[in-house]
């Protein structure tokens, strides 16, 4: 990002005067391979431990039947009358045995994910949100939002009845996005209906503010809206599946505090031993700059011929004299002097018998 400062709009919809300098972490890199990493990481530490009975498959008096009956020495069910009787136990190949290797609880759930690999994750999900070809490749409707990232007066926070929630949503141009998470409402796939989990809807705007005012409460039954104080900003939230581009809505008073938390140039961050990630390159078309005539003007002086590569083509020698010579130089000499043409006279002279065995000696 390189704009300067962003215009706050008042809980009216209307542009305010009030100009807030943009913090230095929307000038982060946008790195979705580190934020999908961190996302799949922090994501399993969310499960909850599940495994299957200790005592499942194994309910039953079983007991093998040795050799000699032309049956495998699986364990059967003792008993007789019943369908049951005589059939194979225990074994994970066998109908109502135990799993192999049945799960436990006692299994390895949580990740450790590296602490300065979430903060640059999470970096990166929050500059991300400010660049609206992300916002809306991600499916967040903000045609109506006058600039992104969308900065709200502080009297959104003091906003305590959902009513009034929704008609600032409204004025400002976010209550598109919360239409979208109404319409998208659909019974889930599967048996998580079971489980209650009967409904999936997509994600709606996420509010971050410095003070809570009474504004969590008006919102919280708004469908889609998410809240999150700016000191407890999480991935999970900034980049939902992973997804770059999240709509946020920020209060003035939480992007003014964004510096303090995360670092400027001017100010170091509240967190220990943090710096914010910078660009290496902040153009990222390598070959465009390479080409270009500013760097060719030094690489290459002018007057200079270009060094093109010849591309030597494989030619028989044989066939193409030009590629025969550059091979032989001599080749020329042997072709005018005609020595290829000489012929050696050769006696067609039949050795005996003796003379065979007397080379066979030697």
């Amino acid at each position: 990002m390189s704009r300067p400062q962003v215009s706050v709009i008042s809980t009216k919809g209307e542009q305010t005067s009030t100009q807030v300098a943009l913090p230095s972490v929307f000038s982060a890199p946008v790195r979705p391979d580190i934020v999908h990493s961190v996302f799949v990481k922090v994501n399993k530490n969310k499960r909850q431990a599940y495994a299957v009975s200790e005592k499942a498959g194994h309910q039953t008096s079983a007991e093998s039947w040795g050799t000699g009956r032309a049956v495998a020495r699986i364990p059967r069910v003792g008993g007789g009358g019943t369908h049951r009787s005589g059939q194979a136990a225990f074994g994970n190949m066998c109908r109502g045995g135990r799993m192999f290797a049945p799960t436990k609880t006692w299994r390895k759930w949580n990740i450790k994910v590296n602490h300065n690999e979430k903060r640059y994750a999470t970096a990166s999900a929050i500059a991300a949100s400010a660049v609206t070809s992300l916002v809306l490749a991600r499916g967040h409707r903000v045609e109506q939002v006058k600039e992104l990232p969308l900065v709200v007066a502080d009297e959104f926070e003091s906003v305590t009845k959902t009513k009034e929630a929704v008609a600032v949503l409204k004025a400002v141009g976010a209550h598109k996005d919360v239409v979208k998470v109404l319409k998208s409402k659909k019974l889930r796939a599967g048996k998580g209906k079971l489980r209650g989990r009967r409904f999936t809807q997509r994600r709606g705007p996420l509010v971050v503010y410095a003070k809570d005012n009474g504004l969590t409460k008006a919102l919280r039954n708004i469908p889609g809206v998410e809240t999150s104080d700016v000191k407890h900003l999480g991935l999970l939230q900034l980049a939902p599946g992973a997804h770059l581009g999240r709509f946020v809505i920020w209060t003035q008073s939480a992007i003014e505090s964004l510096d303090s938390i995360y670092g400027s140039e001017s100010t170091k961050s509240i967190k220990s031993n943090y710096s914010l990630p910078n660009n290496i390159i902040t153009n990222t078309d390598v070959t465009r700059l390479i080409n270009s005539s500013e760097i060719q003007s030094v690489v290459r002086p002018a007057g200079q011929p270009s060094q093109k590569k010849t591309h030597v083509l494989k030619k028989n020698p044989l066939k193409n004299k030009q590629v025969l010579l550059r091979l032989n130089p001599y080749a020329k000499a042997f072709s005018t002097n005609k020595l290829g043409s000489a012929k050696v006279d050769q006696k067609k002279v039949k050795p005996s018998k003796g003379q065979f065995d007397s080379v066979l000696k030697n």
